[in-house]
């Protein structure tokens, strides 16, 4: 239960004294922000018959290098509200309208972004998305009517993101029909950068071994132990979409998947999936890498290719395999190849890497 007496610098406070978080003046420098809207959310009742409620607040988009703090100030700040509201990730939220809208066509609606968002509305004053970035045109096209009809229902909006607002759906397909949804969150949003120069989330990995060989109890052992530390347990199944397809990653939480090696590389994925997964995740575990050769050709193609998609994207990978980096694939086509492969899974071992 939230504890309505005390602002968000007092429990910020709170949590730095009983050594749960480290103090960092760029977290505590976007707390003003989130006690405006705490103390607006909690005021805005009607007082007697004839009063109306207040305007709602400014919400907040929070935008910053990974690892920094956003996800964590952001769900500190749900759980001290005493009004409705739901924090989610933004991609799950996303394919929840995409059904809605598809039962309201289903239905009959003409504009069925209107009732789907007045469904949200009917449930929530604060909606607190993770990781806002669109990707996918369909989305794209729905987010600037879809979010205006939640605004003009009062509901607040606080999200996290690692670009800023400009830069969403950066170079994507009729981004002109996108612009006015960016001016319209920044009529209704304070931009703030979260611009800490700690990356929290490297801090748990560095010093950390991140390649275990061979794959086996203990290796899994010390990989449920990063995971952990680093998920704290919350993960979720989480899906994207690319190209109108499905990519399922079996569990996921802020920015961080885990996945096996059968899950990316024994599907028949492609360049645009395994880039849309090094967009979406910061940090991927990936367990149990078999030995590579011609009897699992296709697989070790796909390997190479997941492979360079996060080393351009310098996502940070932890991961069991069968045998080291240069051991994994010693014969057949492709293994001359995979030579540079192998390079990268060394580099992408080294303390730092990933770091913005």
């Amino acid at each position: 239960m939230a504890d309505a007496m005390k602002t968000m610098p007092e429990i910020y406070a709170d949590m730095v004294a009983n050594g749960a978080l480290t103090a960092d003046p760029a977290q505590e420098a976007v707390l003003p922000e989130f006690e405006r809207m705490r103390s607006a959310l909690q005021d805005a009742q009607p007082k007697g018959w004839f009063r109306k409620a207040p305007e709602p607040p400014k919400g907040l988009y929070m935008w910053g290098g990974v690892g920094r703090g956003k996800s964590m100030l952001m769900d500190i700040f749900a759980a001290s509200l005493d009004v409705p509201n739901r924090r989610v990730h933004f991609h799950a939220f996303m394919q929840e309208i995409h059904a809605g809208i598809h039962e309201a066509r289903q239905k009959g609606a003409q504009d069925a972004v209107a009732p789907v968002a007045a469904k949200v509305a009917e449930n929530v004053r604060l909606l607190a998305f993770d990781e806002m970035q669109i990707s996918d045109i369909t989305d794209a096209m729905i987010v600037g009517r879809l979010f205006q009809a939640l605004f003009d229902a009062g509901v607040v909006v606080v999200t996290t993101s690692n670009r800023l607002p400009d830069d969403l759906y950066k170079d994507g397909l009729n981004r002109q029909l996108f612009l006015p949804f960016i001016e319209l969150l920044k009529q209704n949003m304070v931009v703030h950068h979260l611009s800490s120069p700690t990356d929290y989330r490297q801090d748990r990995i560095a010093g950390n071994q991140t390649y275990f060989t061979p794959n086996n109890a203990e290796a899994r052992g010390q990989i449920d132990a990063i995971w952990q530390s680093l998920t704290g347990g919350q993960a979720q199944p989480h899906t994207l979409t690319v190209q109108k397809r499905a990519v399922e990653i079996p569990a996921f939480h802020n920015g961080v998947a885990r996945a096996t090696f059968f899950d990316l590389c024994g599907r028949m994925l492609g360049p645009a999936d395994y880039l849309a997964i090094a967009e979406a995740a910061r940090v991927l575990v990936l367990e149990d890498i078999p030995l590579l050769s011609r009897q699992n050709f296709n697989e070790a193609k796909r390997f190479v290719t997941l492979i360079d998609a996060l080393y351009e994207a310098r996502v940070r990978l932890i991961c069991s395999a069968a045998a080291t980096p240069e051991f994994l694939y010693v014969e057949g086509e492709g293994s001359f190849e995979f030579e540079r492969t192998a390079s990268r899974l060394r580099e992408m071992q080294s303390d730092g890497w990933g770091a913005d």
